[in-house]
C-alpha cells in the first residue's frame, strides 16, 4: 500500500493546496453522471487526486465505437457495463477512495435521493434531457453542477448555482432557457468528435470539481468557457443573470418529479410508444413491422433480422420508405431513434403504429453480430 504521504506529496507542496486542501479533498463527495468520453477523464483525476467519495452513475454497456476516446476501457471489455469496469480500474488506481455505482438510468423518481447524497454534481452526460434534469434537480437542491459539454472540435465548461463575489448564481437553463430541436441536435454519434477533446474538457471539469472542494482559485461561476482545438480558440462568455420567461423551471420538488424530460426536449412525442427489447423479439417477424435503424452504415453491430438501415440524417429525404402498420425505431441507445420516432409522428399522415426501442440495440445483444 502506497503511503499517504507518498501519493499526495505533491499536493501537499502546492503553494495554497497543502494537506488542509487534501483533507477537504478526503471528505468530499462528487457525483460524476456519465462513464463516457467526459467522464473517463474526469473520474480518473477525481479519484487519483483523492476526492474521498465518488459515485459513477451510467446505464450504458462499452461499445467499440466508445474506445476512440473513454481511456478507461478495453477492446476486451466491449459489452459490459460501464459503471462496473470503471469502478474496478478506479479502485486499482487509487484503493483509498469509496467507490458507489450506480447502474442506472438517471429520472425523476431517483434524481433527487441519488444527488442529494453528494456535495458536487459533475455533468458528463450526452443528452439533453438528462442535462435539463441535473439542471433542476441541483437547482432546487442548490447543489454545485460542473457542465461540460463537447461537439466535433469544440467543448463548453461552466459551474453552475454557485454564486460569485456578488452573490449572483446563474444555471444551465440561464444559457439555454429551452432545449433545442432534437434534430438540430446532432450528438457525436451522428456528428463525430475529436478523440482528445473529452478527455480535455473532462479533465477541466474535474480542476473545477478540486477548486470547489478546496476553495482555492476562482471557479467558472456565470462563465462558460469555450474552446476550439481546431483552430487553438479560446473564449470566456459571461452567462444571463436574468432567467428568461420561456425557462420553466419547476418551483418545487414536487413539480419536478411530474416533468418527462424526455417529452420536454421533444424525444418523446405522446404519439410514439416504447418497445422493450423482449417484446420486439416477438413481433420483429411479422410482415406488417418494419424495423429501421437509423445509426449510420458503418456503425456495429449489424441486426441479425430484417431491417431497413436509414441514417438519421438522411430520414426526412427518404420518409416515403416507411410503410407498415407498426414501424419500430431502432439505434445504439435508444436516443437517435426516439428523435427518428418524434420527426415521423409529426410528418405520418397514415395510422401507423410508431415505437421506439428502449435501451436500443445494447438491450439486443443475443440477436447482433459484430
Amino acid at each position: 500500500m502506497i503511503e499517504r504521504d507518498t501519493r499526495y506529496s505533491r499536493h501537499y507542496r502546492l503553494a495554497g493546496f497543502g494537506q488542509d486542501g487534501q483533507t477537504k479533498l478526503q471528505h468530499g463527495n462528487v457525483l460524476v453522471v456519465g462513464a463516457g468520453g467526459l467522464g473517463c477523464p474526469a473520474l480518473q483525476y477525481l479519484v487519483a487526486a483523492g476526492v474521498g467519495t465518488i459515485g459513477i452513475v451510467d446505464h450504458d454497456h462499452i461499445e467499440g465505437s466508445n474506445l476512440q476516446r473513454q481511456v478507461l476501457f478495453n477492446t476486451d471489455e466491449v459489452g459490459l457495463p460501464k459503471t462496473k469496469i470503471a469502478a474496478a480500474k478506479l479502485r486499482l488506481l487509487n484503493p483509498e477512495i469509496d467507490i458507489h455505482e450506480h447502474f442506472l438510468y438517471l429520472s425523476t423518481d431517483n434524481a433527487i435521493k441519488l444527488i442529494n447524497g453528494y456535495d458536487v454534481v459533475v455533468d458528463c452526460t450526452d443528452n439533453f434531457a438528462t442535462r435539463y434534469l441535473l439542471c433542476d434537480a441541483c437547482m432546487l437542491l442548490n447543489k454545485p453542477l460542473v457542465f461540460g459539454a463537447i461537439y466535433q472540435y469544440e467543448g463548453q465548461l461552466a459551474v453552475f448555482n454557485v454564486p460569485d463575489n456578488l452573490g449572483v448564481k446563474t444555471t444551465y437553463r440561464h444559457l439555454f432557457p429551452s432545449p433545442p430541436n432534437p434534430m438540430d441536435a446532432p450528438d457525436c454519434n451522428s456528428a463525430g468528435v475529436l478523440g482528445v477533446l473529452p478527455g480535455l474538457i473532462g479533465t477541466m471539469q474535474a480542476t473545477e470539481t478540486i477548486k470547489l472542494l478546496t476553495g482555492i482559485g476562482h471557479v467558472l461561476s456565470n462563465k462558460l468557457l469555450t474552446i476550439n482545438l481546431l483552430y487553438n480558440q479560446q473564449i470566456v462568455l459571461d452567462i444571463p443573470h436574468t432567467l428568461p420567461n420561456d425557462a420553466m423551471f419547476p418551483d418545487s420538488l414536487e413539480a419536478f418529479k411530474t416533468i418527462d424530460y424526455e417529452t420536454l426536449c421533444g424525444l418523446k412525442p405522446k404519439t410514439v410508444q416504447p418497445i422493450t427489447a423482449k417484446d420486439l423479439m416477438a413481433i420483429h417477424h411479422r410482415p406488417d413491422v418494419l424495423i429501421v435503424d437509423v445509426r449510420n452504415p458503418n456503425e456495429l453491430p449489424k441486426l441479425t433480422f430484417n431491417h431497413v438501415r436509414i441514417p438519421l440524417s438522411r430520414l426526412s429525404d427518404e420518409l416515403h420508405r416507411l410503410h407498415g402498420k407498426h414501424i419500430v425505431f431502432v439505434c445504439q441507445s435508444g436516443v437517435r431513434s426516439l428523435a427518428a420516432a418524434a420527426l415521423l409522428s409529426e410528418k405520418t399522415t397514415n395510422n401507423s403504429q410508431i415505437s421506439n426501442l428502449v435501451g436500443g440495440i445494447n438491450t439486443l445483444e443475443c440477436y447482433t453480430n459484430g
